[in-house]
């Protein structure tokens, strides 16, 4: 599992961002003229790249964090079951549906859950 997240996260990341320097200088500045005139060096357009890819994805990134994420976390939550069984019971409880041992029971389970430590930072 180590391993696997090691390569999908961090060395195909660095793997995808070589390729992709390599390809793009290939077809973009060695076969053009214009282009090659400019930038004739590969490590100069590596590190030319670099310098503007990394603050875009950082933009692209907060972005995402800020609008997307939340949309979706808010779509899982109406989607989870524990978040149903909580909303249920507090409702059965608040118009007295609930028994005893329901409420007796819930609450064993939420305490359970709060032991496990799900969720604390």
């Amino acid at each position: 599992m180590d391993g696997r997240t090691g390569h999908s996260t961090y060395l195909m990341f660095f793997l995808a961002i070589v390729n992709f320097i390599l390809i793009a200088y290939n077809y973009f500045i060695e076969s053009n003229e214009i282009f090659n005139e400019f930038i004739s060096n590969l490590w100069i357009f590596a590190v030319i790249f670099l310098i503007f890819y990394f603050p875009v994805s950082l933009m692209i990134g907060r972005w995402h964090t800020n609008t997307q994420l939340s949309v979706d976390v808010t779509m899982k939550m109406n989607e989870d079951p524990i978040i149903a069984k909580m909303i249920r019971t507090l409702l059965d409880v608040q118009t007295g549906i609930a028994s005893e041992e329901e409420i007796k029971e819930f609450r064993e389970s939420m305490l359970e859950i709060e032991k496990q430590g799900i969720g604390e930072f």
